[in-house]
């Protein structure tokens, strides 16, 4: 799924994944923590990686969270990230603070690394204690590559109840020098960020000063992961990880450095890709819905109607059936708290024109019926009332979404 940028300087590596750029190798294998499918991975740099992440906005943080803040505080710097799957080892008070840890020092060790160099996520089923003996084992077998096969073992052991693995690669010419960025990700159900049951994981061999790195991140996140929703629920454990290994050999970057907006475009193009993937891979999901406004008072507002409308179940239904019921967009961008004037307004759902100047227009049910089996309907609303623009995404709500959460611990 290739993401549209306005700078043709970047561009999408078909194929690309997060071992594509320079010195990273990576790896997942079965634990025993999943009944057949690999369930730790691991992403190591050759050299310590500048980092910045961001996280959960849940008050029930993950112990896997606390680990990674507590490594990146001392010195900015990582070098690995290990995961796993089926257990988030969330609200597990003091032992999975101490389970979380021991993954750490582990992997640390397996690897011969400063144990603050390493980064821990989990995802899976909250509430349940790691079973470390295995957690244990199946470090001791990762034995991490640069290849394609390697780097679709870590996607493959990072996913729970995704169908499809998620991985995307651009390129850039920064300062001179060709700089990659690769990303990998988890995420299909409980999927509401401001973070959410989401994992991404993004390298790059791009020279980054740390701070400038987590200003770029934040930014790309707001635009892209942020504005995405499944079904409207926060969870514990999730967050973005970036590291930046320098080995494509450019000065470092930083706010003052004239290339620095490439910089910015790439890691959002990266975001984004990443984010519409989760988005269409959504719980028993059979279309991504993408949704753009324009003419707001400001981009803020934008953004919160985009995502007011695509977060709607009565939207999500609507799509899944086919039904060009556009009085449902109406109420979701009623319900926002962004400034509407009514009479200004205009709906289209593809290019069928449903609402103009606040009027409804004469279109065709079969056509738009026709056009809503696509399995990527956009959705467009022009305020009429300012410049500021917002996009998001989401997906179909379908029966087997209630299916799939009604067993999901089975």
């Amino acid at each position: 799924m290739q993401t549209l940028t306005e700078n043709e300087a970047i561009k999408f590596i078909t194929g690309g994944n997060i071992l594509t750029p320079k010195g990273f190798k990576a790896d997942g294998v079965h634990a025993g923590l999943r009944y057949s499918k690999k369930d730790i991975g691991v992403i190591v740099s050759e050299t310590p990686a500048n980092c910045a992440a961001v996280y959960t906005t849940s008050h029930f943080q993950a112990a896997p969270l606390i680990t990674t803040k507590d490594s990146i505080a001392k010195e900015g710097l990582l070098q690995a990230v290990v995961v796993n799957s089926a257990c988030a080892n969330a609200c597990t008070g003091e032992r999975g603070l101490k389970d979380s840890n021991k993954m750490r020092e582990l992997t640390a060790k397996k690897f011969h690394l400063k144990e603050h160099y390493v980064a821990v996520a989990s995802t899976g089923v909250i509430g349940e204690f790691l079973p470390m003996d295995k957690i244990e084992q199946g470090i001791q077998l990762l034995s991490p590559g640069n290849d394609d096969q390697h780097a679709e073992a870590f996607q493959t052991a990072i996913l729970t109840t995704d169908l499809v693995q998620k991985a995307c690669c651009y390129s850039a010419t920064i300062d001179g020098k060709t700089i990659y960025m690769g990303g990998a990700a988890k995420g299909s159900g409980m999927i509401h960020p401001n973070m959410a049951t989401m994992l991404a994981f993004i390298t790059t061999d791009a020279a980054v000063e740390s701070n400038d790195l987590r200003l770029a991140l934040k930014e790309a996140t707001n635009k892209s992961f942020n504005q995405i929703t499944v079904d409207g629920d926060t969870s514990t454990n999730d967050m973005v990880l970036v590291m930046a290994n320098g080995k494509a050999g450019n000065s470092p970057l930083n706010q003052s450095h004239p290339d620095w907006p490439i910089f910015v475009q790439l890691l959002t193009a990266t975001c984004e890709n990443l984010a519409k993937q989760i988005a269409r891979d959504g719980e028993g999901a059979t279309k991504l819905i993408e949704v753009e406004v324009s003419g707001a008072e400001t981009d803020e507002d934008a953004n919160k109607i985009a995502k007011q409308i695509v977060g709607s179940n009565l939207v999500k239904t609507a799509i899944y059936g086919a039904d060009a019921n556009w009085g449902r967009i109406i109420v979701a961008v009623g319900q926002s708290d962004a400034k509407v004037v009514p009479e200004k307004i205009n709906v289209s759902i593809g290019n069928i024109v449903m609402l103009h100047n606040g009027e409804p227009q004469a279109f065709s049910e079969e056509e738009a019926t026709e056009y809503l089996k696509n399995e990527t309907v956009k959705i467009s609303v022009d305020l009429q009332i300012g410049n500021g623009t917002g996009r998001a995404w989401g997906c179909d709500l379908t029966y087997d979404y209630v299916k799939i959460n009604a067993s999901y611990r089975t």
